[in-house]
């Protein structure tokens, strides 16, 4: 006698009263990107649907995501001046800074998370301090953890490196420490890979390295192990969440990483979004159940939270009752 698994799935009713996988908006982070300037709001071009906004152009924006149930923002910066050692970064009146200041003044309730990096604020575009045509990891952690600092005075709720320098969270965890930020959470982009998913990524943040790759630094797709080393470490150093990014290439990281007892983010990144909405607009695939075909993939292999920029567009979903959760 075979086995009747269809038996479970036989009315909308029954398969959600059976599923196990379930997804919420307060799982879901929704980066900005905030350049300095006035009066922008640019449409990324390789992103369709997500723009740059200069402060003065931030707050409809904001609004928006309030009233769609959107409680926390990852915060990316772009600059006006770059040099060599990304002094924008850690500056007290650099963009990002000014961002916190803004959204916590005028809309207090969303939970910020903040990029820590320098690869938007160097001349090179590298995501530290350079040694020829390397990056100098021990000299670049110096100027991560003052960045990690200022953001924090200006009033993270969370910082987030992703410069994938060895002992950065050591580093941080150390200066936020000595300056009264002991309970300031770090969320570590711990397993980051050196990956062509980042594309239009660097079209929004010009970040793009102006010679060689990252590869030196970013992890290598092409490894199965060392990610355990990765985030062994981060936890030991004092990361309070860990991260993986890119995410639905590395679906069998996320399911090996599951049973960690921090929070485990993934990243749903540009180029994800970007291959969504170009197959989309060519009338090529179901773009709503696409996406949310991705998010409970990620919810299955056993995130608890997705940093996403579908995340305005599935809060859309659900105000107007195209979709559940």
């Amino acid at each position: 006698m075979f086995t009747r698994t269809r038996r479970l799935r036989g009315s909308k009713t029954l398969r959600d009263m059976v599923r196990n996988v379930n997804l919420h908006l307060d799982e879901l982070i929704y980066p900005l990107f905030l350049e300095e300037g006035e009066n922008i709001k640019a449409e990324i071009d390789s992103m369709p649907g997500q723009y740059r906004f200069s402060l003065d152009r931030i707050d409809e924006e904001l609004q928006e995501l309030k009233d769609l149930g959107i409680k926390a923002l990852l915060l990316f910066g772009i600059p006006k001046e770059k040099d060599p050692v990304g002094s924008q970064a850690y500056a007290e009146d650099g963009i990002v800074q000014q961002g916190i200041r803004h959204i916590k003044k005028n809309f207090p309730n969303f939970l910020i998370i903040t990029d820590v990096c320098m690869c938007e604020y160097t001349s090179h575009g590298h995501c530290g301090i350079l040694n020829g045509c390397d990056v100098n990891n021990d000299e670049t952690l110096k100027y991560l953890a003052q960045i990690a600092l200022s953001h924090a005075k200006a009033g993270a709720d969370i910082v987030a490196p992703s410069d994938m320098m060895d002992g950065r969270i050591e580093a941080m965890r150390t200066i936020l420490d000595e300056n009264g930020f002991t309970y300031l959470p770090i969320m570590a982009y711990s397993v980051k890979y050196a990956s062509n998913y980042y594309g239009p990524f660097r079209d929004a943040a010009d970040s793009a390295p102006s010679f060689g790759d990252r590869k030196t630094y970013q992890m290598d797709f092409r490894s199965s192990k060392e990610y355990f080393r990765e985030v062994e470490s981060d936890i030991e150093e004092g990361a309070d969440f860990i991260m993986v990014k890119p995410a639905l290439a590395y679906l069998d990281v996320i399911h090996a990483l599951k049973d960690l007892s921090l929070p485990l983010v993934a990243y749903n990144v540009s180029g994800e979004y970007s291959m969504v909405k170009a197959a989309a607009k060519n009338g090529w695939i179901n773009e709503k159940g696409i996406v949310m075909e991705n998010m409970y993939a990620l919810k299955r292999a056993g995130v608890n939270l997705i940093i996403t920029y579908h995340a305005k567009e599935i809060a859309q979903w659900v105000k107007n009752g195209e979709i559940t959760l």
